[in-house]
């Protein structure tokens, strides 16, 4: 089970983060890739099947996976063993996993979550939760965890809209009762803001696990300026855009 076996999950599961794993420097690919794979398994759990015991079962696996990791007790699958290991060799923080994939849960039911506190808090734990897990493998010290949680919210807010149409089609109720796309794009725009005013508390190491983020302003933006593009499913850049931000993200190491 290698990294190798990871980065060929992402590379089809989740493509845009893939990109930003190959805009990285090569020797952090060993601790984003797991990551990154471990995220996209639990993502797809709840999707797999139409049975809801089922998918949290699979969930419920995921989560005896983290809590075994300090024993050694990797589970033989080719994500868990590499995951095993960033956790261990970088000391990953066990209550931010689990509470990632217990947020999957929402995926699984049919009902809307409670409010936007409820919509923030599923944020939190996937989006602001995945880009803290990738800036702790890279070292970061818990001082910049502000800062990383509130990038990683934008971005997360910023995909989850994009995931708008989707959802809806498969009989999910992605935003709240009397909670406007256009309102929770301006949170997250001032959570955006919020993380660059402490980019000073993030070290420079650290900027290839914000790499992920590369899009979220100018989505966030889009979906205040014009929030039917969110449920038309219109948010996205151009690929000369795309690649442009992610490149001059790579080599100023500006977020």
């Amino acid at each position: 089970m290698t990294v190798a076996a990871c980065a060929s999950l992402v590379e089809r599961g989740d493509p845009e983060r893939f990109a930003a794993v190959l805009a990285a420097p090569v020797e952090v690919r060993a601790q984003l890739f797991p990551l990154y794979a471990f995220n996209l398994e639990v993502a797809r759990a709840p999707w797999v099947t139409e049975e809801p015991l089922i998918a949290e079962m699979r969930l419920q696996w995921w989560r005896d996976v983290v809590e075994n990791s300090a024993s050694g007790a990797a589970r033989a699958h080719e994500v868990a063993e590499p995951l095993h290991e960033v956790i261990r060799d970088f000391g990953l923080p066990l209550d931010v996993l689990d509470r990632l994939i217990a947020a999957r849960r929402w995926d699984i039911g049919r009902e809307p979550f409670a409010g936007f506190a409820g919509l923030e808090e599923y944020i939190e734990a996937t989006g602001a939760g995945l880009m803290w897990l990738a800036a702790r493998a890279l070292g970061a010290p818990e001082g910049a965890e502000p800062a990383v949680r509130n990038y990683g919210w934008a971005a997360g807010m910023a995909a989850f809209l994009r995931a708008v149409p989707d959802l809806e089609a498969r009989g999910r109720v992605p935003l709240p009762e009397g909670v406007a796309a256009r309102d929770v794009a301006a949170v997250g725009l001032k959570r955006l803001k919020a993380a660059r005013a402490a980019r000073r508390d993030v070290p420079k190491e650290v900027a290839p696990a914000l790499l992920a983020g590369w899009q979220a302003g100018a989505i966030l933006r889009q979906a205040v300026a014009n929030p039917e593009a969110v449920r038309e499913g219109r948010l996205g850049l151009s690929e000369f855009r795309r690649r442009g931000g992610l490149l001059w993200q790579a080599v100023t190491g500006h977020w």
